[in-house]
């Protein structure tokens, strides 16, 4: 065959200036979305041989846009999350309160005095801009922010327990999320591990009897994302403290979900908080700010003064701090639990109190809406259950509600695909041959988005 189906291949800038592609450019820049139009023309050329039609421009086109589609998932996008799970890590769990958005917008819009102190015109200390706000709210005397609870965990092993050893109990040598254990980050920082007791019980007597002159600390850890129950025996935060100061030894806890209040009013089950681990004689408490603090991800830790001094001491801090936009959001956070009856402003909160009746009324109209051009409907509420998630709260189950999808010609996984490749992309779940999207994690200004990918993909 000769050339003649080659050169009708249009060139790069039919397309680069056609509005649709063009769009891309903000997200993927100017070069990217010409090399995506230069590979999808080079492969039409390349095939040309074998065609006795060469592919037309809205051939072409499409094939553009699905690639360019694919770049763009390569980056942040927003997500609908329908899958009932709040705290979702693999969705940045927490969504941020309003009061934590406008202060990044105001504070990272322009200098701030992060490192600067206004009273003496010298160098101040990034970390004690929230300082306040956390000893009011845990008791602790002092109080260190760095960028994750894995990282706080990792700087407190290595300043106090470096080639040292730390007593853990079996029963909570935990894996946590990308397969990262407990062990392996007790290795890395030069402590040893003394594993004491058994999976399912363990005594004070284990961690006496483990002690020695080379003990650097007892540590507790929160089972994140499991439970062991039924015929079980743990040393509590209070017994563990006593029996470490009896022997000269720290005391910590990784308490990871980040609790500053009770959830039982919330019709949750009770999770230890930051203040009752504290007032219980822990030395040093770690917890994270993005689960159930509700705030940006970064790792806090509260205890000791004289403790958090040597922390700051560390130089592995210098990679581990955190900048002046999770401050900001950190602290606008924490200003919400200092006036409790703004804690429903929390996003976290907001979704855990929200009544299953409500969600279904709201699932019920919607779903009218959707079936006013579907004979037979196709779209029905039903009730369902969510989950805290972030490895917080593992055995609860939170009554809920939401939209079912009756797969009718189209498979259920086949539903759940379109839906994600959508913009913006909704995250649903499949269930007894349905796909389900529970309505506690979806905003009520994203339900427009919502049904529009609904009348799309199904």
């Amino acid at each position: 065959m000769d050339g003649s189906l080659r050169r009708a291949i249009p060139a790069v800038h039919r397309f680069t200036a056609d509005p649709d592609l063009a769009a891309f450019n903000a997200v993927l820049g100017r070069a990217a979305v010409r090399a995506a139009v230069q590979h999808v023309l080079d492969e039409a050329r390349d095939a040309a041989h074998a065609v006795a039609v060469p592919p037309d421009d809205a051939a072409l086109k499409l094939r553009i846009l699905g690639r360019l589609a694919t770049s763009e998932t390569a980056g942040l996008l927003r997500v609908i999350n329908g899958t009932g799970v709040i705290l979702h890590t693999n969705f940045g769990r927490a969504p941020l309160a309003a009061a934590a958005l406008a202060a990044i917008s105001e504070l990272g819009a322009g200098y701030t005095n992060l490192e600067y102190d206004l009273a003496t015109g010298k160098r101040g200390s990034r970390y004690e801009r929230v300082a306040a706000q956390l000893r009011e709210l845990t008791g602790a005397q002092a109080s260190l922010v760095v960028n994750n609870c894995a990282a706080a965990v990792v700087l407190v092993l290595d300043t106090f327990a470096n080639g040292r050893e730390v007593v853990v109990s079996r029963g909570q040598l935990v894996e946590i999320g990308g397969g990262f254990r407990l062990p392996d980050v007790l290795r890395k920082t030069g402590a040893k591990l003394i594993e004491v007791g058994t999976t399912n019980k363990t005594y004070a007597s284990d961690y006496r009897e483990h002690w020695s002159a080379d003990t650097a600390m007892f540590m507790r850890t929160h089972p994140s994302n499991y439970r062991v129950q039924g015929f079980t025996a743990e040393v509590s935060a209070q017994a563990l403290a006593v029996l470490a100061k009896e022997l000269d030894v720290l005391s910590f806890e990784d308490l990871g979900s980040g609790a500053l209040v009770d959830f039982a009013p919330f019709g949750l089950p009770h999770e230890p908080t930051v203040a009752q681990e504290i007032a219980a004689g822990l030395d040093l408490v770690a917890v994270s700010g993005d689960k159930l603090l509700g705030g940006p991800q970064c790792g806090i830790i509260c205890g000791r003064a004289d403790l958090i001094a040597r922390v700051r001491a560390n130089p592995l801090l210098r990679a581990l701090r955190t900048d002046k936009t999770t401050i900001a959001a950190l602290s606008a956070t924490l200003a919400l639990y200092l006036e409790p009856e703004r804690l429903r402003e929390l996003p976290l909160v907001a979704m855990l109190i929200l009544s299953s009746d409500d969600l279904f009324d709201r699932a019920a109209s919607l779903c009218t809406a959707l079936n006013a051009d579907s004979d037979p409907p196709r779209f029905r509420p039903v009730r369902t259950t969510s989950t805290t998630g972030g490895g917080t709260m593992p055995t609860t189950e939170i009554a809920s509600a939401g939209i079912a999808v009756a797969s009718g010609e189209n498979a259920p996984d086949a539903i759940a695909a379109r839906m994600c490749a959508h913009r913006p992309p909704v995250i649903g779940r499949v269930q007894d041959d349905e796909f389900i999207v529970d309505l506690r994690t979806v905003r009520e200004d994203e339900d427009a988005d919502l049904c529009a990918a609904f009348m799309a993909c199904t």
